[in-house]
């Protein structure tokens, strides 16, 4: 084949995978039906005793980017006094952006708390389940997975509940989770609050587990779909929650 010939072949080669990758970010940018998060682990406290996390997307109607930020107070399963933020910018984002942006924007205006609490992004929760499945789980869900490091073996059942007495629906949900050593010795928790129920939420999903680097302390992160109205849209409205668990 003469040179000339084999440069024209690759130059077409470039252009077909520039059409592929220009596709599939178009694929995975934001501007898709639905109001769906992304969540984003950021770490403990060294004590393993405080937990920040956040969730960030992009509003479907307006394009504005948003985001949320929590801290936890992990033996107590609540978020810390005002450890709750929220930001949403007033300008739509551009084709294939998210709204990373507005998290980081978020993270740097709150730097004082993240100090207060002595949170660092760098001590991350250590991932010990995954789940790479998108479908809803409203009635509930039993997950096993282990800790290798430890030699435990974990069995998590999320049971939810749901209420439509009132014309509307309201839910909530808790987990029971037993564990396991190697000497076959178990112990069980109760983790979540199912006094507390949340309005139009359809199902509940455990999408990650995590413990901090000390093994002291575990993070449940929760899907939560939630049902939308009919002038809200027609694609999923997703967001996440976690559950903290003292060991």
């Amino acid at each position: 084949m003469p040179i000339f010939q084999i440069g024209n072949y690759y130059k077409m080669i470039r252009r077909k995978l520039y059409s592929l990758v220009l596709f599939a970010g178009l694929a995975a940018s934001p501007l898709t039906a639905g109001d769906v998060a992304s969540f984003v682990d950021l770490g403990f406290s060294d004590d393993g005793g405080t937990y920040i996390f956040a969730q960030y997307g992009v509003e479907e109607k307006t394009l504005y980017p948003w985001a949320d930020l929590f801290i936890v107070n992990v033996p107590k399963n609540d978020f810390v006094p005002n450890g709750r933020f929220r930001y949403t910018h007033n300008i739509p984002i551009g084709p294939v952006q998210d709204g990373s942006g507005a998290l980081m924007h978020l993270i740097s205006n709150n730097a004082s708390m993240t100090k207060q609490y002595r949170l660092d992004f760098l001590t991350k929760g250590i991932p010990l389940f995954l789940s790479l499945q998108n479908g809803q789980n409203p009635a509930g869900e039993t997950i096993e997975f282990r800790d290798f490091r430890h030699d435990l073996f974990y069995r998590a059942e999320l049971v939810p509940s749901f209420d439509y007495s009132n014309g509307g629906l309201r839910s909530s949900f808790y987990i029971n989770l037993h564990r396991t050593d190697k000497n076959g010795a178990t112990r069980s928790f109760r983790v979540g609050t199912p006094s507390v129920r949340r309005d139009k939420i359809t199902s509940y999903t455990i999408k990650r587990v995590l413990i901090n680097p000390k093994n002291t302390d575990m993070i449940f992160v929760i899907e939560m779909t939630r049902e939308r109205s009919k002038n809200e849209g027609d694609g999923p409205d997703i967001r996440y929650m976690v559950e903290a668990l003292k060991l």
